[in-house]
């Protein structure tokens, strides 16, 4: 049934009667559907905070409110965009995904951004965590390999007005030294070993997180970065696909 049509029955007063709900024509209300999503995705945002973010003891508000504010299903393929808010990573291609919120807020907590840290987030994807980090630091390096992700990135960064975020392409194991030192580097999935070449973009004093993973076994470290060399801590237990390239590479002796 139309928005157009009504129940047929009449009020005292001769006016027809109101139907106590109907869905409207998209071709007729098309405003009032694109209205009625972006209210549904609202919804699932703010259950995402309160069922997922909030119970994993975020100590920073600032984390909380981006992640609210943040609108994830811009920032996964349109065919996906009823997955944004599950709670689990969320596949791409090529064994790539985007990190569980869950995961992503509390690696951020983890690493204790600043607002006037410069980032590097390495395998931004198509955005969203470069997009929460936008709220929270000075300004953010989104990188990533493929040069589409990064086109679909740099457009979804301007509609959420991350203005001080910036969609780069390059090879994820090298890192941006162009545009560095950083304050703070993200590796966004999992890692069995970090590259001499990234560490050698923080600045002294640094601090550097990512999904360390040791066989079965995996977690968030944290790592500072000292007269050049870093001292890690374990932050939480975590697990993620290792990105490609930061497999540990295989040693044979004979």
């Amino acid at each position: 049934m139309s928005g157009a049509e009504f129940s047929g029955e009449l009020r005292t007063d001769g006016r027809p009667m109101a139907l106590p709900w109907f869905e409207p024509d998209a071709r007729l209300y098309p405003h009032i559907i694109g209205i009625g999503v972006m209210a549904e995705f609202a919804r699932r945002r703010r259950i995402m905070v309160d069922c997922q973010i909030r119970p994993s003891d975020i100590t920073r508000q600032a984390i909380i409110e981006a992640m609210l504010e943040i609108p994830r299903e811009e920032f996964v393929p349109s065919s996906m965009r009823d997955m944004a808010y599950i709670g689990d990573h969320l596949p791409l291609s090529d064994g790539r995904v985007l990190l569980d919120p869950r995961l992503l807020a509390k690696m951020l907590d983890a690493v204790n951004l600043g607002d006037r840290d410069l980032v590097l987030d390495i395998g931004s994807c198509l955005g969203y965590s470069s997009a929460v980090i936008s709220r929270l630091a000075d300004a953010v390096i989104a990188l990533e390999e493929d040069e589409t992700m990064v086109g679909l990135a740099g457009m979804a960064l301007a509609r959420c007005a991350a203005d001080n975020a910036a969609a780069i392409a390059g090879c994820l194991i090298d890192g941006a030294a162009e545009h560095g030192p950083y304050d703070v580097i993200v590796i966004e999935g999992g890692v069995e070993m970090v590259p001499r070449k990234i560490i050698d973009q923080l600045v002294d004093g640094g601090r550097i997180a990512c999904l360390h993973l040791a066989g079965s076994v995996g977690e968030c470290r944290i790592g500072t970065k000292r007269d050049g060399r870093l001292t890690w801590r374990a932050a939480f237990d975590a697990m993620a696909p290792v990105m490609p390239g930061f497999q540990r590479q295989s040693v044979f002796a004979f």
